[in-house]
């Protein structure tokens, strides 16, 4: 069995507990409940006819702050960076972010996720995803799982071919 570290990171707020909870768990819950330190679990995928073993590190609030220890990040294959499609203050520093993460973990895959997209009209997704400074590689919905089961076997596919 391979065995590999997924990060959700980003703003507070965003969505990466639900996202978190969608996928380890299937639930959702509509209550905000802020994050303290670090959540992990593992959820046994299979892919491509192997079995993987996706570590993943649900890591409070914000990349650049003092109070998320670096050493949450060392060894991760992959990093899920969410921002939040409702609101542009979780996308507006995600540059500067992304730079950190691929010079901190230049060896690691980083996928820049928005989420919420429940929340936004259709006709509207695509002008907020040109404020958007970093190319998007998906959009979930952790409430209804648009996307979530699909992104993280995507990535398991990528991290045993690679």
């Amino acid at each position: 069995m391979t065995n590999r570290k997924i990060i959700l990171t980003g703003n507070f707020g965003v969505g990466k507990t639900s996202l978190f909870n969608k996928f380890i768990y299937n639930t959702f819950n509509d209550k905000y409940l802020t994050t303290i330190g670090v959540k992990v679990n593992k959820k046994v995928v299979e892919v491509e006819g192997e079995t993987v073993s996706l570590v993943v590190w649900d890591i409070a609030g914000e990349i650049n702050q003092n109070k998320v220890p670096t050493s949450y990040f060392l060894g991760a294959s992959c990093v899920i960076y969410v921002f939040d499609l409702t609101r542009a203050a979780t996308y507006l520093n995600i540059k500067s972010d992304l730079d950190y993460l691929q010079q901190f973990l230049p060896e690691s895959m980083i996928k820049v996720v928005g989420n919420k997209v429940d929340l936004v009209q259709e006709d509207v997704i695509q002008s907020r995803l040109c404020e958007v400074p970093v190319d998007v590689d998906t959009l979930t919905s952790a409430k209804f799982g648009t996307n979530v089961e699909q992104l993280f076997l995507s990535l398991a596919t990528e991290l045993i071919n690679n």
